[in-house]
């Protein structure tokens, strides 16, 4: 007899639990930690098998937020997070923060309370299809009908949620499901097979990789989701190929290293902007070459050959005809990219000479604070265990500029959907993921009043997260464009009425102080990374502030708009 059918013969057959419980019990399978949530009506069996498990509960103040904190921590992680929340309005709640983890690939796993089975279909109280409201943003999603399937299809969504290009998965539960009991079945997911590498296209990029005399290094956000770091940089050393970035791609290779020019695309810099469009080869990795990455896409490298570089098959020759693709494990690939450029040191004097003639000032002029003089000067006093979560506007674009990233994880960003909110259950994902860091979230005095509530949220668990307002009493992103492409008509962008937000800090429990000279930046600075528990730094800024350069809607990212200040 053998040990495996010896364990099955004399084993009990598991005793029939409540829905709930196994709900809960599969989760513990998946080592989840924290569950981001809020309690109602037909999720209350879940919420009832809860106390005295494994998992801690975080209560937020508004779905969204158990959502947009599940996707930070998924980014922080590399783990599906997990957000909770009853059927109708709760589970309504969660998309917006469904949609930004399936827009930036990020692992999470969304449970949704639903009307039991008998009602659904019959408009019920609080009964919307939200298996259908979500399938475009989405990577798989479930209605469970079966209680005893429970354990098996948690295990199918945390895998689906993990693996290949990672993204949001949907589970949706009925009450009654939840309240029945049922011993489950016994399965076994299958097993996951590596793709083949494709040598014949290894060995044709190496070869445009050694002919190269102008080659660009362009990586994005698909590089810190498959915790390829390690690779790109190692590739990048090796290679001397120049580097520039995307948003989502910042920290991938460290920002002071010498050879990376900055970010591209419409707020990116110029001299990172001037390599693409001279360069030769473009070697994209982990990237889609995004409309906010290539300005006008016919414009964008135009004389150069492309080879492309990604986990997800789909993205291979979407945008862009590459001469070499490569589909698969982005570290197994930039590890079989051995060539060298012996061609390609003019190449990259001249990318070091235009960095740093087209580098960032700072000297502005008055007496106001400058706000990226002062993030930049925040960022380099928080050091390497610093995590820089923003929220989405001229604020979120000036981080992305002026401040340094050592890895992607320090760089949390809502880039493909771009929600405003994101920022403060950013922090509160962020600072669960990684408790010894020290996790700033930059805001805009529009976007904070999205999620203003999670201060409670802070206050209630203590989450030491350090929040820098910048407040320019406008809605400054939509202010720079109507002032320049809407010739000045400023239409409902006023926010002069704004609350005191200090006071509305110190309401919620939270200290808070406010700035308004550049004499108190650094004593500001002092006091946000000293405080011990959540703070708020208020900071007035010049209204007519702009975020330079600019890349204007349907040009050639080398057609920046740019002025000093």
């Amino acid at each position: 007899m053998t040990p495996a059918a010896a364990h099955t013969e004399t084993s009990p057959a598991p005793a029939p639990v409540s829905g709930a419980r196994l709900v809960v019990e599969a989760l513990e399978r998946e080592g989840v930690e924290y569950i981001f949530g809020y309690p109602g009506g037909a999720i209350m069996p879940v919420y009832d098998a809860l106390p005295g498990s494994k998992l801690t509960h975080i209560l937020v103040r508004h779905e969204q937020a158990a959502a947009l904190a599940a996707d930070a921590y998924g980014r922080v992680t590399g783990k599906p997070g997990v957000c909770l929340a009853t059927s109708g309005p709760g589970a309504t709640n969660l998309v917006t923060g469904i949609a930004n983890a399936f827009m930036d690939s990020v692992p999470m796993v969304a449970i949704t309370g639903q009307v039991a089975t008998h009602l659904m279909g019959t408009d019920a109280f609080q009964e919307v299809d939200i298996f259908a409201i979500t399938l475009p943003i989405v990577k798989h999603s479930y209605v469970i009908r079966d209680t005893a399937d429970i354990p098996r299809i948690f295990a199918e969504a945390f895998e689906i949620a993990r693996s290949g290009r990672p993204g949001p998965v949907l589970i949706d539960l009925p009450k009654d499901i939840t309240i029945k009991t049922a011993a489950p079945e016994p399965w076994t997911l299958p097993a996951r097979v590596a793709e083949p590498i494709d040598e014949a296209a290894i060995a044709a990029a190496n070869a445009l990789i050694a002919e190269a005399r102008a080659p660009i290094l362009y990586f994005g956000g698909g590089v810190g989701i498959a915790r390829g770091e390690r690779a790109l940089r190692e590739f990048a050393l090796r290679s001397g190929i120049p580097a520039v970035a995307t948003l989502k791609g910042l920290g991938a290779i460290p920002t002071d290293t010498q050879n990376y020019l900055g970010m591209l695309g419409m707020h990116g810099m110029r001299g990172a902007n001037v390599a693409i469009d001279n360069c030769d080869l473009l070697m994209c990795v982990g990237a889609r070459f995004d409309d906010r990455a290539t300005g006008k896409l016919d414009t964008f490298a135009p004389r150069a050959k492309v080879i492309h570089i990604d986990g997800d098959p789909a993205e291979i020759g979407k945008l862009r005809r590459p001469e070499v693709g490569l589909a698969g494990d982005l570290t197994a690939i930039l590890d079989r990219l051995t060539a060298t450029t012996p061609h390609a040191q003019e190449w990259r004097d001249q990318c070091a000479a235009q960095k740093k003639l087209w580098a960032l000032e700072y000297d502005a002029p008055g007496n106001g604070v400058y706000a990226p003089a002062m993030l930049k000067t925040l960022s380099e006093r928080a050091g390497d265990k610093a995590i820089f979560t923003c929220d989405v506007g001229q604020h979120q674009m000036w981080v992305a500029q002026h401040c340094r990233f050592v890895r992607p994880q320090a760089h949390l960003t809502s880039a493909g959907l771009g929600t405003m909110g994101y920022g403060i259950p950013a922090g509160i994902g962020a600072l669960l993921a990684e408790p010894d860091a020290t996790v700033i979230t930059v805001s805009g005095d529009g976007s904070i009043m999205m999620n203003i509530h999670e201060l409670a949220t802070l206050r209630r668990y203590r989450l030491p997260l350090k929040i820098v307002l910048l407040d320019n009493s406008q809605l400054g992103m939509v202010r720079q464009w109507q002032e320049l492409f809407f010739d000045e008509n400023f239409s409902e962008i006023d926010l002069s009425d704004n609350p005191d937000f200090a006071e509305v800090a110190r309401s919620f429990g939270i200290e808070a102080f406010t700035v308004d000279h550049r004499t108190e930046v650094s004593g500001a600075i002092d006091r946000l990374l000293a405080t011990s528990g959540p703070v708020l730094c208020h900071v007035r800024i010049d209204p007519r502030a702009n975020v330079w350069p600019l890349v204007p809607p349907n040009s050639s990212n080398v057609e920046m708009l740019e002025t000093r200040w």
